[in-house]
């Protein structure tokens, strides 16, 4: 289904803005993705990327521990959804690829206090700096180690229990021929009428920009020097993973915001594709 390209700005107070349009590139920035083609990852090694994702992202924590991602306390903000049930209403919460708990926790924080939390992760030793953190509580919460390209998360949960499921920077890292598999496991998580909270990198974001050649395994997908990966959506790419996995498109645009760090002298532009996906409520 071809979607109507909707050319308005929506500017919130926080300056960030969203779109249905890609970014108008710069002849410099054009140049700069004309350069990451002059030497492109060699199949063998993109192959051995993929064979070795798991060691990388465990490699990755081991490196960072719990420093590298800020909690995300923006969620409540982007996701009005998770506020928006009674207090005495029991809700189950699923967190796929929930790295050390950026998102799980800062729910707790704000006094989530009817919801479970499921949070899952590729890397053990993601899964233990969740465990490992001061407000994990057994009671309300359980953390576990899952692969979202196979069906082992239903090892720990039942399909269909899910009220409200998340993937925020996590569909980036996986391979593009795995994403549907991805998209049908969130989809199978969920109730009818359950919702999918999504973000991710958008298509030219300033990430995806600064890659220098021998950097790119493919059209937008990337290693980075770490050997973890990284993929650049467009809207429209998304629109068509989600609908054939079943879900309806409840919202599905581009965020365009800024990055700024006075101390670090730090000022850029970033772009984010962030979408609410709905399982049908017949379903």
């Amino acid at each position: 289904m071809e979607m109507k390209i909707d050319e308005t700005e929506h500017v919130r107070e926080n300056g960030d803005i969203f779109i249905h349009r890609l970014k108008d590139l710069t002849d410099e920035e054009k140049q700069r993705l004309e350069a990451q083609n002059s030497r492109i990852i060699p199949d063998a090694k993109a192959v051995r990327l993929e064979k070795e994702a798991k060691r990388h992202w465990d490699l990755f924590y081991k490196r960072n521990e719990t420093k590298f991602f800020k909690d995300r306390h923006w969620t409540t903000r982007e996701f009005q959804e998770l506020i928006n049930f009674q207090a005495d209403e029991r809700i189950t919460f699923l967190e796929l690829g929930c790295g050390v708990g950026n998102m799980v926790f800062p729910l707790v924080q704000e006094g989530f206090s009817n919801f479970y939390f499921y949070a899952c992760d590729f890397s053990p030793r993601a899964v233990e700096f969740v465990k490992s953190n001061s407000l994990y509580d057994e009671s309300r919460m359980k953390a576990f180690c899952a692969d979202l390209t196979t069906d082992n998360l239903f090892e720990n949960i039942e399909e269909g229990c899910v009220d409200i499921a998340s993937l925020i920077f996590v569909l980036s890292a996986i391979h593009p021929e795995a994403w549907s598999k991805v998209a049908e496991i969130a989809y199978r998580s969920l109730r009818p009428g359950g919702l999918l909270l999504f973000r991710d990198y958008g298509r030219y974001d300033m990430a995806q920009l600064r890659f220098k050649p021998g950097h790119k395994i493919s059209d937008n997908f990337y290693m980075r020097q770490d050997g973890t990966r990284s993929y650049y959506f467009t809207e429209e790419e998304l629109q068509e993973l989600f609908t054939e996995a079943g879900f309806e498109i409840i919202m599905n645009t581009y965020v365009q915001r800024r990055t700024v760090n006075f101390k670090e002298g730090i000022d850029v532009p970033r772009i984010f594709v962030q979408g609410k996906y709905r399982k049908p409520c017949n379903d």
